[in-house]
């Protein structure tokens, strides 16, 4: 299936200086109001996966983060990876991704109405990583505005209650589809 055209924000913030890259960026929507994105699973050797509390907040969730209109999602999460947890690629290893986008639509509260085009949710592809290093190797205040205050370890499936309820329809999707890679990966071990 072909991947639909890209169009680029319109809003004040439309040039981002990527700190990973320290180039000027385009963020994009797709023809349907979709925010291209990554989600990472970060999973340790105990197969309990990484759950950061979200700066300013009691919200709780996965890394995530937009694409770029100059990466690939490989490298836009590996990106995301070191700007949310400080982590960078040989601290992990890919253990699988999500065949293709999974969508969520934003209630209309968190849509941004002033913007054209209007985003209306994130079009995701989720990667399961492994986690090669200890809790030292994290630094959620890596760059200037953190998006993460602390984390802590859960249980593979926890997040699917925990996160934010509009939500938790693609984190049991996602889930579903990275479970069968993360227990070959343990069994591989």
């Amino acid at each position: 299936m072909e991947e639909k055209r890209l169009t680029f924000w319109e809003s004040d913030d439309k040039n981002i200086t990527c700190p990973y890259r320290g180039k000027q960026a385009i963020r994009m929507i797709d023809p349907d109001g979709y925010r291209p994105n990554v989600a990472i699973v970060l999973m340790n050797e105990d197969r309990r996966v990484f759950w950061a509390q979200r700066t300013g907040s009691d919200g709780w969730q996965f890394p995530q983060g937009g694409m770029n209109s100059d990466e690939t999602p490989v490298e836009a999460m590996y990106r995301e990876l070191q700007e949310e947890t400080g982590l960078t690629p040989d601290m992990v290893e890919i253990i699988g991704s999500t065949p293709g986008w999974l969508r969520y639509r934003l209630p209309r509260r968190y849509q941004r109405h002033y913007s054209k085009p209007l985003c209306i949710g994130q079009k995701q592809v989720w990667f399961l990583l492994r986690f090669l290093g200890d809790d030292s190797a994290f630094s959620l205040d890596h760059y200037d505005a953190p998006e993460f205050s602390s984390f802590k370890w859960v249980d593979f499936w926890y997040p699917v209650e925990n996160v934010i309820t509009f939500k938790r329809g693609v984190y049991h999707k996602a889930l579903s589809l990275l479970e069968p890679m993360a227990n070959s990966c343990l069994t591989v071990r």
